[in-house]
C-alpha cells in the first residue's frame, strides 16, 4: 500500500517544482510605463561591481519603480526595458551579456 502512494506523491512534488517556471511568462500591459527616473549612482562599493539602473515594474495593477543597485558581475548589463507590440507593452527583463 505504501508503494502505491510513492509515485503519486513524487508526481505532486515534481508539479510543485515546475510552477515557478510557469510564473516566468511575460506580461502584456495595455499602456507603456512612465519615463525612467534619473538616479545618481552612489559610490561603487568595490571593484567588480556594476550599477544596474532602476526600472519600472508592473505589479498587476500599476507601474512601480524599483531603485537602481550595484551588483557584482563581470559582464555587461542589458537593462530591463518595455517593448511595444500589437497587443500592448511587454516587459523584457534585464540580463547579462558577455
Amino acid at each position: 500500500m505504501k508503494r502505491a502512494l510513492v509515485f503519486p506523491m513524487l508526481l505532486v512534488a515534481a508539479a510543485g517544482c515546475a510552477l515557478p517556471a510557469a510564473a516566468q511568462v511575460g506580461v502584456t500591459v495595455r499602456f507603456g510605463p512612465p519615463p525612467p527616473r534619473y538616479e545618481a549612482p552612489p559610490p561603487r562599493p568595490g571593484p567588480g561591481y556594476v550599477w544596474v539602473a532602476g526600472e519600472w515594474f508592473w505589479n498587476g495593477n500599476r507601474y512601480v519603480w524599483r531603485r537602481g543597485r550595484y551588483v557584482r558581475h563581470g559582464g555587461h548589463w542589458v537593462a530591463t526595458h518595455w517593448r511595444q507590440t500589437p497587443n500592448g507593452w511587454v516587459r523584457v527583463p534585464g540580463h547579462w551579456a558577455p
